[in-house]
């Protein structure tokens, strides 16, 4: 505990890491605008739906409670996990902030209908962030793998998020709330998002 407390105290008297959580929050926030009017504009041009050799050969399971506290679940571990290595907070939330644009320009390009079956998400805080035309790639899908691959070394919060990821491309498939182009390409191009990640903030990652 003593060690975690004098960690933070030099971290917080560390003027260039400040600067660099300063400037990965701003990043995070136009991201995540970018991200709001992208799934917004889908969901306006949204198309019609299309087989699924998934979805049109599984029913639709009511998995609602699993897709919306299985969110929160994921917000706060994820929370903790930065808290937890706090020099590792301005590299993920640039990377975070880099998976969202880079989705906001894959949603925007490709506008879906859901699939007829999609389960109905009975969540007032989900509704928000999910809007009907948002579905290629799959975030809940993606951004787990991303945060196991930034904490690749600590084996226990790798395996936590790994777990994260497999179990909501279960849901989102047997929830028909994804088509499985959309589960299966998260994770190849998370891959590719990590790997531009290091490329631009590899001083954030060498902290």
């Amino acid at each position: 505990m003593k060690n975690k407390i004098s960690e933070y105290k030099l971290l917080l008297s560390n003027k260039q890491f400040l600067e660099s959580v300063i400037v990965a929050v701003v990043f995070l926030t136009i991201s995540l605008f970018t991200n709001y009017y992208a799934a917004t504009y889908a969901t306006e041009n949204i198309s019609s739906s299309v087989t699924d050799i998934v979805l049109s050969n599984t029913r639709v399971y009511d998995l609602n409670g699993a897709f919306v506290y299985g969110s929160l679940l994921f917000f706060f571990v994820s929370v903790f996990a930065c808290l937890n290595k706090p020099k590792s907070i301005p590299f993920v939330v640039k990377s975070v902030s880099i998976f969202y644009v880079i989705r906001s320009v894959f949603i925007t390009l490709t506008h879906l209908g859901p699939f007829p079956s999609q389960l109905i998400i009975n969540s007032d805080i989900i509704s928000k962030i999910t809007f009907g035309g948002d579905l290629f790639f799959s975030g809940h899908t993606g951004l787990p793998f991303l945060l196991a691959l930034i904490f690749w070394k600590d084996k226990i919060i790798r395996n936590i998020f790994l777990f994260f990821s497999l179990s909501f491309a279960i849901v989102v498939l047997l929830a028909h709330l994804h088509y499985s182009i959309d589960v299966l390409s998260a994770w190849f191009i998370t891959y590719s998002i990590y790997h531009i990640s290091l490329f631009i903030f590899h001083k954030d990652k060498l902290q």
